[in-house]
């Protein structure tokens, strides 16, 4: 046997299978062609409701038969991915035009998911009928074969409009991205039916018609000046703000009432944008707030903020659209299949593609209908003239032998072995010369058809006919009259399934936001064994001052404009501004730690907090677990991250103690295995935060640094060890990097 091997270089290999699994992601999966605006999945289940006959008018059909229908038959890429196509084709907040009518719960704006694909039902829109299937029948686009090849799929829907730019599109593929927003139905048709009449048109002229996206959530588009560029390139930002209206409230307050919501906000967002609203008022930003509620319904979005009496609601809702998502950005990247090729196009490169095909689907079009008009007349034709000789055809019938031997001598006038009535009757019937389909159509007419009133409506047929194929031969031969029959389509659609313009486009100033000055007072940060922290004003504090020792963990003193520093065992310096810490009672819950830093209780603990003001006042020890020290000056951790290394650490060390230097005059470290080293705190020398520091004491192969005490200038600083009093004053003062004394 001979090995036939092929030696190659593999980064060769890999390279092409890559851009191979990548084009079939982008042509095949993430991207939608320009010409219908459909993703394969979304053109397979439309098609397959089509062939399942779920038409806008018959009744509902599961979701699951549609679903298990299309994935056996179309799609072979799992059952969530086609449901969840069919899903969103339903959902009037995320389409401009729906295209599929769904009877059950499909979700809601708010973020809620469609129920299970056996309790829903769906069915096809009329205008999904309409203007995207109605023509699959007269062979107007290319049909392929399936994945397995048993079944013929189309490769593109014959679709009327540029629904790419009235429904919108987003989808990842392989390096790239398409996101188009919706556009209004009408305006895009206006804008095309100019580009027919005019195919030099700049984007200027046809954003007359086209104004720019219309999302079905509605709001204000706030940068109309930046959409020409925008349309001409096919990318760029589009700022979009909710619809804000000012209500009168109880007692004299105001309600700033949000009824319509940026496009990107639908789904779980508009939970965030509560949150975010909530977060505002906890930390003062917007200190009016008195109540927040969602009273949205079917009816439409409604979300309540209401204010105080005094409030500046003007600088209230620019807040809303400086700090939350009322205001957002729209990603414009018009990436669609054109040519079999990904391309981000343009407005007029999008209209352009999309005419193209409706000539060419017009062209097939006519083209079969002017082929069927032309069969018809050809069988018209020849019944007409066998009415007018009935009685020689009927002689040729009774006379012949054989069906065979009557179309003989209809079609080639042969009349060999037909007796005729008399030998005029012969030389006639070899005169008729009908051709084979007429001939057939004789031998098949039936007798009812000779009524007078069936020939009048014959006649009238052919008359019909003949009209037809005049009006076709003249849509083929001229393109103007091809034209005006494409623009009549489009304003039959427009006409029935256009509605009002939603999404206001403007030219808005960006929101400027008056900072309320905060009155600086001195608080006292506290926080738990259970790592929730909070706030108290200096007389609280005061007030329960035993109370709060007893039951507090870390205890210091800030200004309510200042920062909270919190050293951690793992060398990191986490701060956050003290303003964002609940202020109130003793006896409130507060907040957990982890929400208003970037400290991680599971993976972390916290050494030393201290304030940024007194940070910047003193000098900082550090002790670590291999006992290593330094002094550090606390202005070094003056940054204004919110995150920084505080030390830097030996793989497996940790810091032990991280304390301010006063009036402290010996160090004493205390090692696990019980030894004691008291050295004088002048021995320890002051480094940059970067460095690693020094060895404080001499540790055995498994022993490590557990406590780290101070002796003052006061003298008698006492611990508890082993059950027994140590004066610390008592140790004998060593020398720093000694082994130190066991102590039992």
């Amino acid at each position: 046997m001979n090995d036939n091997i092929i030696k190659t270089e593999y980064s060769e290999v890999m390279q092409k299978s890559y851009i191979d699994y990548a084009m079939s992601v982008i042509v095949s999966r993430a991207l939608p062609d320009v010409r219908d605006g459909l993703k394969p999945v979304q053109r397979r289940v439309l098609y397959d409701m089509h062939e399942l006959g779920i038409r806008y008018d018959k009744p509902y059909r599961k979701s699951a038969r549609i679903v298990g229908d299309t994935m056996g038959k179309y799609h072979p890429h799992g059952d969530s991915s086609i449901y969840e196509s069919l899903v969103v084709m339903s959902q009037d907040f995320k389409k401009g035009l729906p295209l599929v009518d769904g009877h059950g719960n499909f979700g809601n704006i708010e973020g809620d998911g469609a129920a299970a694909m056996r309790y829903t039902e769906a069915r096809l829109q009329k205008v999904t009928q309409t203007a995207l299937l109605e023509d699959l029948d007269k062979d107007v686009v290319d049909f392929v074969p399936n994945f397995d090849e048993t079944e013929k799929e189309p490769s593109v829907l014959p679709c009327k409009f540029p629904n790419l730019l009235v429904n919108g599109t987003e989808g990842i593929a392989v390096g790239m991205a398409t996101s188009v927003p919706p556009h209004n139905l009408g305006e895009v048709i206006d804008a095309m039916k100019a580009y027919m009449k005019d195919e030099t048109i700049s984007t200027r002229a046809l954003m007359r018609y086209c104004k720019g996206p219309d999302f079905p959530t509605g709001g204000i588009i706030a940068n109309k000046d930046e959409l020409l560029s925008i349309y001409e390139t096919g990318s760029g930002k589009i700022k979009i703000r909710g619809k804000v209206e000012i209500e009168k409230g109880k007692n004299g307050k105001t309600n700033v009432v949000i009824t319509e919501i940026p496009f990107t906000m639908v789904g779980a967002n508009i939970s965030k944008f509560l949150q975010d609203v909530a977060a505002l008022a906890d930390s003062k930003k917007a200190p009016d707030i008195v109540d927040i509620s969602n009273q949205s319904s079917k009816e439409g979005i409604r979300i309540v903020i209401e204010l105080r009496k005094d409030a500046n609601v003007d600088n209230f809702i620019n807040l809303l659209y400086k700090k939350t998502r009322l205001e957002d950005t729209f990603g414009f990247n018009m990436l669609a299949i054109a040519g079999g090729k990904p391309e981000t196009m343009g407005l007029k490169k999008v209209l352009k593609e999309c005419t193209e095909f409706q000539y060419q689907l017009a062209t097939r079009k006519y083209s079969n209908l002017l082929a069927k008009e032309m069969d018809k007349k050809e069988i018209q034709e020849g019944l007409i003239k066998a009415c007018n000789v009935i009685d020689l055809i009927i002689e040729i019938l009774r006379g012949s032998k054989d069906r065979n031997m009557a179309k003989d001598c209809l079609i080639n006038g042969v009349t060999t072995g037909i007796k005729f009535k008399s030998k005029e009757s012969k030389v006639m019937a070899a005169g008729l010369l009908f051709s084979e389909a007429q001939a057939n159509a004789i031998l098949d007419m039936r007798l009812y058809k000779l009524i007078g009133l069936e020939v009048d409506a014959l006649i009238k047929d052919h008359e019909d006919t003949v009209a037809n194929i005049f009006r076709y031969e003249d849509i083929l031969a001229r393109k103007d009259s091809m034209t005006q029959v494409l623009i009549n389509d489009l304003d039959l659609i427009k006409k029935e399934f256009a509605r009002p313009r939603r999404t206001v486009i403007d030219n808005l100033e960006e929101a400027v936001v008056e900072e309320v000055q905060m009155e600086e007072m001195d608080i006292y940060f506290l926080m738990d064994r259970f790592g929730y922290c909070k706030a108290v004003d200096t007389a609280t504090y005061e007030r329960n001052l035993e109370t709060i020792k007893e039951e507090f963990k870390y205890i210091c003193k800030c200004k309510n404009t200042g920062k909270i520093c919190l050293f951690t065992n793992t060398g990191q310096l986490h701060t956050f501004r003290s303003k964002l810490l609940p202020l109130g009672k003793l006896r409130d819950k507060g907040v957990p730690i982890d929400n208003v830093s970037n400290y991680q209780s599971a993976k972390e603990s916290i050494i030393s907090v201290a304030s940024q003001s007194d940070l910047n006042l003193y000098r900082m020890l550090f002790v670590t677990k291999t006992s290593m020290c330094k002094i550090v000056d606390g202005g070094e951790f003056d940054v204004a991250k919110n995150t920084v290394a505080s030390t830097k650490l030996a793989d497996g060390d940790e810091v032990v103690s991280v304390t301010p230097i006063t009036n402290q005059k010996h160090i004493v470290l205390k090692s696990n295995d019980g030894f004691f080293l008291k050295f004088s705190i002048e021995e320890i020398s002051t480094m940059k935060k970067i460095a690693i520091g020094m060895r404080g004491m001499k540790l055995g192969s498994k022993d490590y640094i557990d406590e780290v005490y101070f002796t003052n200038t006061e003298g008698n600083s006492v611990v508890e060890y082993n059950n027994k009093e140590l004066i610390l004053d008592d140790l004998k003062t060593a020398k720093r990097d000694g082994k130190g004394t066991k102590i039992k």
